[in-house]
């Protein structure tokens, strides 16, 4: 009886610890949250101005319309071409890099440096890079007799080779977070256990498949879920290096330049852009539940 009388004395002093965290949560998450939610069931005029619910069948209205699945399948391609290719090269340099050779330090701080480069200087750089008039790459020989495309009309001018121009910037730009926390999870792996397989006559691939992967699998899966989404949610790329563009293809669209893009079709109708917003949310709940339950069950979480 005195250990139940002592809880429920402790339940102010909890929520009163709790209190500022909650205050928090409540004021730049929930509340926000809550306020796009509705905000999605009105329409506004061309100016902004005039907003009137129009009902919650709103969402189904966007999600049928062309405009947000041409976005979204244009957001699921870009996440296809970042996701696997950004977490294949950060797995790769960082198992470089694990080795114990001389000099290796200079060569981690190198792979870990674009962690500290915004998404507008990334973008900076490679449109410097990729521009057909003055772009370096664009203006080697060689490489425009390879491919004509990169000088006219230019990769990022070019409905085929747009989005994957951007993607390029974009792995880029996160091959140093990815790089850092594959590390990270490289040095957990205990070194005993690779000493005991190459004993054993395991070779090189076979120990990488069958105990460094295992082992690493839990950073894997944090990875994969932090990069994508970011792929869902990048912006800065598309609106800095191709404006959402190739005009009319609209070749990098994604949902996010559809929410706030300076070109985009609803970029004044506040109703249309939460609504827009809140279905990425969506989306993104549903695609990070359905990889943890899919992947989950195959990380291997080591004591």
């Amino acid at each position: 009886m005195a250990i139940k009388t002592r809880r429920l004395r402790d339940i102010p002093l909890a929520f009163a610890m709790l209190g500022p965290s909650l205050l928090v949560l409540l004021t730049f998450v929930l509340y926000p949250l809550g306020k796009a939610v509705w905000l999605g069931q009105q329409t506004c005029n061309v100016q902004g101005k005039n907003c009137k619910s129009v009902g919650w069948g709103q969402y189904t209205t966007v999600i049928k319309s062309d405009q947000f699945q041409h976005a979204l399948w244009v957001t699921v391609k870009f996440a296809l071409i970042t996701v696997p290719i950004g977490l294949a090269l950060g797995v790769g340099l960082a198992v470089l890099a694990d080795k114990q050779l001389r000099g290796m330090r200079f060569f981690r701080t190198i792979f870990s440096s674009t962690i500290a480069t915004s998404v507008a200087v990334a973008s900076l750089m490679w449109l410097f890079l990729l521009q057909p008039s003055v772009g370096v790459l664009a203006n080697l020989g060689w490489l425009r007799d390879i491919f004509p495309v990169i000088k006219e009309p230019g990769l990022l001018k070019d409905p085929g080779t747009a989005l994957w121009s951007v993607g390029i910037s974009s792995i880029w730009a996160n091959l140093g977070f990815t790089f850092i926390l594959v590390t990270a999870g490289l040095q957990s792996v205990p070194k005993e256990m690779h000493e005991s397989a190459y004993v054993d006559g395991a070779g090189g691939w076979m120990r990488f498949t069958n105990i460094t992967l295992p082992l690493i699998s839990p950073t894997l899966l944090f990875t994969t879920v932090v990069l994508t989404s970011r792929a869902f949610q990048a912006y800065g790329e598309m609106d800095l290096l191709t404006n959402g563009g190739p005009i009319p293809q609209d070749s990098t669209t994604t949902v996010t330049y559809l929410i706030y893009g300076s070109s985009s079709i609803i970029k004044n109708n506040d109703g249309l852009q939460a609504a827009v917003a809140v279905l990425l949310f969506v989306i993104l709940l549903a695609l990070s539940a359905l990889q943890f339950r899919g992947f989950g069950k195959r990380v291997h979480y080591g004591s």
